[in-house]
């Protein structure tokens, strides 16, 4: 909470002031941008502008000179096809570029230029916000309620900081979230799943701007949308505000005030409007995603007394003085902080050299030196449970480390010891509940690791499903979440195909830049937790089992540390293979008795372990060749899941033991001996494929 800003606000009726200049030109080179690309619609930049100029204008707390300050407001564009608003926005606040080492580079994050490219190959102005891309945008939007959804995180992580890392006199983190959603938003199921969370856990540093312009593409709300979203909200537990006209400057400053007043829950501010439609055309065509047309842009224009032949006009000192608001407002606060940091790392060292770390992206000296090593078991471990003894190993060393499961922690087995719960009167803890919501969980864990936390969430890998969309969009972002799943397979057994997973491997691989890891025992998870962490521009998915996995002895078979190269020779190998067997997860140990039963009978058989793709496939092609011969054309790819994929490794001449069916319902015995899995099947399988190849 903050103090109330009381800066005098031009009212918005008053023609010719100050902030009505701002706010047209915002609107101008909406509508400017998108006729020159002849792609996209100005209307909910024409119809929020007022709203979005007022929360810049008045309360963010962003200076344009130091974009990436770490307690800087958050602004999100959830209505992310409405992204010429943002990037007016930013292009008007002189935003300064940074890269990824958040070192400047001497170019203004949307220059003029780049609004003119709006829309074209290579722009940093694309159709939606993309993080990374654009320097300002806080998180990659477009699909609908995923940016609420981030918010919620983005929330959370500031109270999990603030109560981490706040000391009397030493205020290091106390900042608010913006979002500005709309009726495509409050449809989506994801928002209600997040704000559900939300005001459960109370968090009076988020509001939600609701643009109620009841317009969506096939027409009217009313055709499918007719709640009483306010009353939702307050049922939620958020504190509700309503403006009844969004060109109600005042009205909107003073609800913001008032969320900024609020100390014991979320408020959300709905705000109605009018959208702007596009040509006779596209109005008949209900085509709300189109461009005005140019008589609509020359009338549009002259409603709001604009020079209706200048295009991308900027009249004189409106840019400095929008810049100069945002920066004369927080430009003291980022120096105050950093001073604040310098003084905290002496009198907090052991705190202050942690948070360095954390705002760096780097992991402590040693976090790994407590990770666990196995030894060799016959009867073995689950490697959910292997995994949660590497999450509390490195826990240890890195407290920035949060997350939880959808409900599931008894059983995904994510909780750290002694880790408490993260709650609206102990936000200090580690062990988040998510409840039942894996979508709102996926999101809110990415709004995590954009904050800088290192966020996890866990659930079955069957409930990817419900969860896909945030996982695609991390990796989009490049952002290192990590999505823990488990009961993998159908070694779930009797819980039957709806809880088996079968496509959903490849349906995970399928994802460019997404490293899916599926450890074949309980070394290679702790492998795979390592790389979890190490990773810094990817997201990780944790495939991991019910059942135990025996323990492979690595005096006899090589070290778990290849997993780091994502696949890797398990064997010893002494003379050139006759065929090779490929696994991952609970299958790896299959493959190795079936691989002493071939060498019985005089087959040189060589195991693989492939529980990374991404990894495996990012190695020099000499390695590849090294573990794959391709002059070595017996190949068995082993996996309870389905084959879309394994082609690549087992070539035309080669088999899969894999599932081309949904599971039954079945003790797990039963279901390895139906579908194949088993030593005599693996062996006569490599027999037929080495037989096939040699006649």
């Amino acid at each position: 909470m903050h103090d109330a800003v009381t800066t005098p606000l031009s009212p918005y009726a008053s023609d010719g002031s100050p902030d009505r200049c701002e706010i047209d030109t915002i609107r101008a080179l909406a509508i400017d941008a998108v006729e020159k690309a002849d792609s996209g619609h100005p209307g909910t930049p024409l119809s929020m502008a007022p709203v979005a100029h007022t929360v810049w204008s008045r309360h963010l707390r962003f200076d344009p000179a130091t974009p990436d300050w770490p307690n800087r407001d958050r602004f999100v564009l959830s209505i992310g096809h409405a992204s010429m608003l943002l990037y007016s926005l930013l292009h008007l606040a002189r935003v300064e570029e940074v890269d990824r080492s958040s070192c400047k580079t001497g170019k203004l994050a949307v220059s003029l230029e780049d609004i003119m490219r709006f829309r074209q190959l290579g722009s940093k102005t694309p159709g939606h916000p993309e993080y990374r891309l654009t320097t300002g945008v806080e998180t990659t939007t477009g699909p609908l309620g995923q940016g609420c959804g981030n918010s919620v995180g983005m929330a959370a992580a500031e109270r999990w900081l603030a109560a981490h890392y706040n000391r009397p006199g030493f205020t290091l983190f106390d900042h608010d979230v913006y979002v500005l959603c709309g009726d495509g938003d409050m449809m989506e199921g994801v928002s209600s799943e997040a704000a559900s969370l939300a005001g459960h856990l109370k968090l009076s540093n988020l509001c939600w701007i609701y643009d109620s312009n009841r317009i969506s593409i096939e027409g009217h709300t009313s055709l499918a949308f007719s709640e009483d979203t306010a009353q939702r909200f307050r049922g939620y537990g958020w504190n509700v505000l309503e403006v009844d006209d969004a060109n109600d400057t005042v009205a909107i400053n003073e609800a913001i005030e008032d969320f900024r007043r609020t100390d014991d829950r979320p408020t959300f501010i709905l705000v109605r409007s009018t959208i702007a439609w596009g040509s006779p055309k596209a109005n008949s065509e209900k085509a709300h995603g189109s461009p005005l047309g140019a008589d609509a842009v020359a009338a549009t224009k002259q409603a709001y007394g604009w020079p209706a032949d200048k295009f991308f006009y900027v009249p004189e000192g409106v840019s400095e003085r929008f810049s100069g608001a945002l920066h004369d407002r927080t430009a003291p606060l980022v120096s105050a902080w950093t001073n604040l940091v310098g003084r905290y790392a002496k009198e907090h060292p052991d705190l202050g050299q942690e948070l360095k770390s954390m705002l760096a992206g780097e992991l402590p000296d040693g976090w790994a030196a407590n990770l666990p090593v196995f030894e060799v078991d016959a009867k073995g471990i689950a490697s959910r449970d292997s995994a949660n003894k590497a999450q509390n190993a490195i826990g240890a060393k890195v407290p920035w480390l949060v997350g939880g499961s959808a409900d599931l922690a008894p059983s995904t087995k994510t909780l750290f010891k002694d880790g408490g719960s993260f709650q609206a009167d102990s936000y200090g803890d580690r062990n988040m509940h998510f409840g039942i919501r894996e979508h709102g969980m996926g999101s809110v864990m990415n709004g995590m690791t954009l904050s800088g936390i290192r966020g996890f969430g866990a659930t079955f890998l069957v409930f990817t499903d419900y969860m896909r969309p945030p996982i695609r969009l991390a990796a989009i972002m490049e952002i290192p979440s990590i999505f823990v799943l488990t009961h993998d397979s159908i070694g779930v057994g009797e819980d039957g195909p709806t809880h088996q997973p079968v496509e959903h491997m490849a349906a995970l691989r399928a994802i460019p830049g997404v490293d899916v890891i599926r450890p074949g025992d309980a070394n290679e998870v702790s492998e795979a937790w390592r790389m979890a962490l190490e990773a810094k521009d990817h997201p990780t998915c944790l495939i991991l089992s019910r059942q135990a996995l025996p323990t492979l002895d690595r005096s006899i078979y090589m070290p778990a540390e290849g997993l780091r190269r994502g696949g890797y020779v398990l064997t010893r190998d002494t003379a050139e293979p006759d065929v090779i067997l490929i696994a991952t997860g609970s299958e790896l140990s299959l493959a190795a008795a079936a691989a002493e039963e071939l060498l019985k009978e005089g087959v040189a058989a060589r195991v693989v372990s492939l529980p990374s793709w991404y990894r495996f496939e990012k190695q020099e092609r000499e390695y590849r060749d090294d573990v794959l011969p391709r002059r070595v054309r017996a190949r068995v790819a082993i996996e309870q899941a389905g084959d879309m994929g394994w082609e690549r490794y087992v070539g035309t001449d080669g088999a899969t033991i894999t599932m081309s069916t949904f599971g039954e319902s079945a003790p797990i015995e039963k279901l390895q001996e139906k579908f194949g899995f088993t030593v005599e099947n693996v062996v006569g399988v490599a027999r037929r494929v080495l037989k096939e190849i040699r006649s």
